[in-house]
């Protein structure tokens, strides 16, 4: 036997040693009693139903982790990651303490994975095991804040139009927005729902919706904010400001579509030319020899 087969087998046994130990204090861990932070153990059992049940294996898992993944995090990446889940809206009931039990659960089986491919000779899928582990458990939060502007931005110009038609009616502005917010259901309502809350304990109106816009990484959500703030410095009529945002508002979103529209047309193209193309001339040349008549089988056979 050479020395690179024993080498080889020798690296294989330690992997596989590794696993099992690994699988094995896994496994001490998940049976041991371990103290688990307050909103992480609320997330687990109060979230539980709003996940499904492999992700409920996978935070479990990692909780036992996920200290040594927010003190490795520091701080001010902490607070940052924290702003990021409540953009996204806390999908499934995530917490911070339930993020970084995931990805210390995703990071160790990226790890041990991309360490057995390397083993193996299977570098570019161990570096692709590694992508994983290190961004899977963000990739939930980008696709949440994705979804959720989609949504929140689809819905307000029509949530300011009724808004508009209720001040209109005689209800001050704080009585008719908890009116209108009643009848909405989706991320926007919920937001709605926490100012208000916040102006119910005192936050100024003001404050309340700079936390709005803190919260959402929108540009109409932003420009709603700001123009509320400007109507309400200059004492224009509320329902002619609303009214206004939400014409606006529109407005954006059709130079936005026709813009993505005009960026789609480049992109059609080159799949027209790289595939369509030449599939067709390939079916056009291959029906011209079909249909000739020719004898394949003789000319091909010799």
């Amino acid at each position: 036997m050479s020395p690179l087969s024993g080498l080889t087998g020798l690296l294989l046994a330690l992997a596989v040693g590794l696993s099992v130990a690994g699988i094995a204090y896994g496994i001490k861990l998940y049976r041991a009693e371990a103290k688990v932070p307050g909103d992480l153990a609320v997330a687990l059992e109060v979230g539980a139903s709003r996940v499904s049940a492999t992700e409920s294996v996978i935070d479990r898992f990692g909780m036992r982790f996920a200290p040594a993944v927010l003190s490795a995090m520091g701080p001010t990446l902490v607070d940052k990651k924290r702003r990021k889940i409540d953009t996204a809206g806390n999908p499934g009931g995530l917490t911070i303490d339930r993020y970084a039990a995931r990805r210390a659960a995703y990071g160790l089986f990226g790890g041990v994975t991309a360490f057995l491919c390397l083993v193996n000779g299977f570098t570019l899928f161990a570096v692709f095991c590694l992508a994983y582990g290190w961004f899977a458990a963000d990739a939930l939060i980008w696709q949440a804040i994705r979804a959720r502007k989609d949504v929140i931005e689809r819905t307000l110009p029509d949530f300011l139009d009724v808004l508009a038609v209720v001040v209109s009616a005689g209800l001050g502005f704080r009585q008719a927005l908890d009116r209108v917010a009643e009848r909405y259901e989706g991320p926007w309502a919920d937001e709605l729902r926490i100012t208000l809350r916040q102006m119910d304990m005192g936050v100024s109106r003001r404050i309340a919706f700079e936390e709005l816009r803190r919260r959402n990484e929108s540009e109409q959500v932003s420009q709603f904010v700001t123009a509320l703030q400007q109507g309400e410095e200059l004492g224009a009529p509320i329902a002619d400001t609303l009214i206004q945002i939400a014409n606006d508002m529109r407005r954006t979103d059709a130079q936005n579509s026709r813009r993505r529209a005009a960026k789609a047309i480049p992109k059609t193209t080159v799949v027209t030319l790289t595939f369509m193309v030449p599939a067709t001339l390939l079916l056009i040349v291959a029906n011209m020899f079909l249909g000739s008549g020719a004898d394949f089988g003789s000319i091909f056979g010799g």
